[in-house]
């Protein structure tokens, strides 16, 4: 597949809906994301607001209503992988809201494919792209605007590795680790965090399955996609 066609975008220059879509939240909506359903959850819906995500955990009692920033009212945690990692969420459903990737998940939700990545699950992402033929593919760089250099080095480096090139993922790591979110999370700037979090987004395919995004019911709904080793017969 050398020669995938590769955009990157921010959120707010999405001015079409592409056919196939690979939202990047490193730090950290998509990490914990993979963390969810490495503890167990079923699936994650991926909220259009706070208030729908409250409405949702009303409806349905039993699913876990997670936002980002400091404990609030209705919600049962908070977007942090290091504080998620303990909780037992077999079998749940997650009910997700985040200030940038849950956003650009629902702003590309009419597209045939719709992958949610970060650096943990950055592999299993460029195989499913490479087992699926996809020639042409945009990058969805949620944080900053469109600039949040940890978002765009982990694209840069699943559209390289999606494109069969032998990817190095040492600087694009080191960039994610120099990112202003990293030093935010790092120096307690943002809220609900733990002290972790940013060593735990840059764990380099911590977890071997893609996470798919899909409409259900009206619903924008994360699920995991394994995907086979490079043993099995997967290109490297």
């Amino acid at each position: 597949m050398i020669g995938m066609d590769a955009r990157f975008l921010g959120i707010a220059e999405l001015v079409e809906t592409p056919p196939v879509a690979v939202v990047v939240d490193v730090m950290r909506a998509f990490t914990v994301a993979a963390w969810a359903f490495a503890q167990g959850a079923e699936k994650i819906v991926l909220a259009e607001s706070l208030d729908d995500a409250l409405a949702l955990k009303a409806h349905h009692p039993d699913w876990v209503a997670l936002k980002d920033g400091p404990p609030a009212p209705g919600f049962d945690a908070v977007n942090s992988p290091g504080l998620l990692r303990s909780v037992d969420l077999g079998g749940r459903t997650v009910v997700q809201k985040t200030t940038a990737g849950t956003v650009g998940a629902l702003a590309v939700k009419e597209a045939s494919l719709v992958l949610c990545a970060g650096f943990v699950v950055a592999e299993a992402t460029a195989r499913l792209l490479r087992t699926r033929e996809c020639d042409r593919v945009t990058f969805v760089v949620t944080g900053e605007d469109g600039q949040a250099d940890e978002d765009l080095a982990c694209a840069q480096y699943i559209a390289g590795r999606a494109a069969g090139a032998g990817t190095d993922a040492a600087e694009f790591l080191r960039r994610a680790a120099s990112s202003r979110a990293a030093a935010e999370l790092a120096e307690g700037v943002r809220q609900g965090v733990h002290p972790d979090d940013v060593a735990l987004c840059l764990e380099l395919d911590r977890f071997p399955f893609a996470m798919v995004a899909a409409l259900e019911d009206s619903l924008m709904v994360l699920r995991p996609c394994a995907m086979p080793s490079p043993a099995e017969g997967a290109l490297i």
